[in-house]
């Protein structure tokens, strides 16, 4: 199956157990994260991406992620900075990344934010509105779902 729309992208992440939605999650984010560069948000993705992750380092995680959340609002919401706005996208999106469940609306969640951080860049080059982070995701979804398949 190639994803190819919002519609068959939520179809596929409910058929994911928790553990395997934080990880596509974590991918998807992690496609955004050069629009952050905060370390604590690297870190957490990080942790998030891995199978065995347990629920105290995830919420050592959170807390690091929130603080760069957070701290990333107060920059962008002074002025139009799209780059700082993109920065805070990249946090939010990771946060859900580092929730305890990652049911579907937590996935869900990470990808938007994360289209959300790429919008702000192609406003920030110029580029307008047109947001081509959707299709990578379908794609990354896609090829997440033929690794589990073949049992990589």
């Amino acid at each position: 199956m190639t994803i190819s729309n919002d519609k068959e992208f939520k179809a596929a992440l409910t058929k994911l157990d928790d553990g395997e939605r934080r990880r596509v999650a974590t991918l998807l984010v992690q496609q955004v994260f050069d629009l952050s560069g905060d370390p604590r948000v690297k870190g957490g993705l990080e942790l998030a991406g891995r199978a065995d992750v347990g629920s105290a380092e995830l919420a050592v995680a959170a807390a690091g992620v929130n603080t760069a959340r957070v701290e990333s609002y107060t920059q962008c919401g002074r002025d139009t900075d799209w780059a700082a706005q993109a920065s805070h996208f990249v946090a939010r999106a990771a946060q859900e990344c580092v929730r305890p469940v990652v049911d579907l609306a937590a996935a869900w969640e990470a990808a938007m934010q994360a289209r959300m951080a790429r919008m702000c860049k192609t406003l920030t080059a110029g580029e307008g509105t047109d947001n081509r982070e959707a299709e990578a995701q379908y794609q990354t979804l896609d090829a997440f779902l033929k690794a589990k398949g073949s049992g990589s």
